[in-house]
């Protein structure tokens, strides 16, 4: 029933054993300094039965930060911690890129290292609370960023890939997904500029293609994966165009040969079938909640070449094993998705047979 998920297959210059991705999962246990821990090297390498581990949301820079506890990749200390986290996950013998992840306006001052205002491509505030040490409060009206500060940020996301790479790193994704920034300056509710980055299709995808662009030049096309989300509405996202504009982007990142693109699906199935049409390189497919048969079937039918789990590989550390022998699953405790130590990250119990 699985057997199309056991297949091996390449992704850009790396060799996998089958196609189960660890998806990235925001877990909020780094140092408040964004240094990974010892504590996030075992959680990682525990999970390295995954053909490729995607790692959590991981801030360009300091304005990329939006919320408690997130790792960064920026500085000497972070590159170190994700030294010990590439190691462990290295010696256990998979393969791992970190996603880059800028927050834009979802954020709040409290949790950043300089308490400056939210950047974004347009100064609208977004609906919603941001948890910070002191409790949940509204996030405030971001700070529209020039149209140099936008060029100055997509060198962040080309320092920060160089970073990772150096933190031993086999690649990262750039996140344009779930309402962060690469998402906000594709959406027409949270982009509203009138400069090269705004109001047509052609200009809202701009950013997005730069920043890959940019990354691929750094570190190469083979180790440059990009995440997005068609039609998510998390974080206050309201897109009008998705069929016009999603297709344009993957045409425009075509060109740049990277190694994948990572999709997020939200049930829209001929938006899929279009770009799955249009992108002739690997796709790693995110069918949040689906059974891992319905995935299985992605993989057999040629819609996806690879196949994201998310809190089913947070919850299960050996789930390629439970899965390969009709072992019964783990449930996920979203109590401790956020926050906290070992409970709920480190310490669901493996298949004993």
């Amino acid at each position: 029933m699985l057997e199309s998920l056991w297949t091996p297959t390449t992704l850009g210059g790396v060799s996998l054993p089958h196609r189960l991705v660890m998806a990235p999962m925001t877990r909020d246990r780094s140092t408040p300094e964004g240094v990974p821990t010892e504590l996030n090297a075992e959680y990682y390498a525990q999970r390295a039965s995954n053909a490729l581990i995607i790692t959590e949301g991981t801030q360009p820079s300091a304005d990329g930060q939006g919320y408690l506890l997130t790792p960064g990749i920026h500085d000497e200390a972070q590159i170190a911690g994700w030294r010990r986290v590439t190691d462990a996950v290295h010696a256990a013998g998979s393969h791992l890129f970190i996603q880059l992840m800028h927050t834009g306006r979802i954020s709040h001052p409290d949790n950043t290292p300089h308490h400056r205002q939210p950047v974004a491509p347009s100064a609208i505030r977004p609906a919603g609370v941001m948890f910070t040490a002191t409790g949940p409060q509204e996030m405030p009206e971001p700070r529209a960023l020039s149209t140099r500060e936008v060029t100055e940020t997509v060198e962040d996301f080309r320092r920060a890939a160089a970073a990772a790479v150096a933190a031993g790193a086999d690649g990262v994704e750039i996140h344009g997904a779930n309402g962060y920034l690469v998402h906000q300056f594709l959406s027409d509710n949270t982009n509203q500029r009138t400069d090269a980055y705004g109001g047509s299709i052609a200009a809202r995808i701009r950013f997005a293609v730069e920043v890959a662009a940019a990354v691929a030049d750094e570190i190469g096309p083979e180790r440059t994966g990009i995440r997005i989300s068609p039609g998510n509405p998390y974080n206050d996202i309201a897109e009008s165009d998705t069929h016009e504009l999603y297709p344009a982007l993957v045409e425009a990142l075509r060109p740049l040969g990277l190694a994948y693109l990572h999709l997020m699906h939200a049930g829209d199935e001929a938006l899929l079938d279009t770009l799955r049409a249009r992108w002739s390189g690997t796709l790693i497919l995110n069918r949040a909640g689906a059974e891992i048969a319905t995935r299985a079937k992605d993989v057999e039918n040629g819609t996806a070449d690879l196949v994201s789990v998310g809190a089913l590989a947070l919850a299960n550390p050996d789930l390629v094993e439970r899965l390969r022998v009709g072992a019964e699953l783990n449930t996920p405790d979203p109590a401790t998705f956020y926050g906290g130590g070992a409970v709920g990250y480190t310490d669901y119990p493996t298949h004993t047979g």
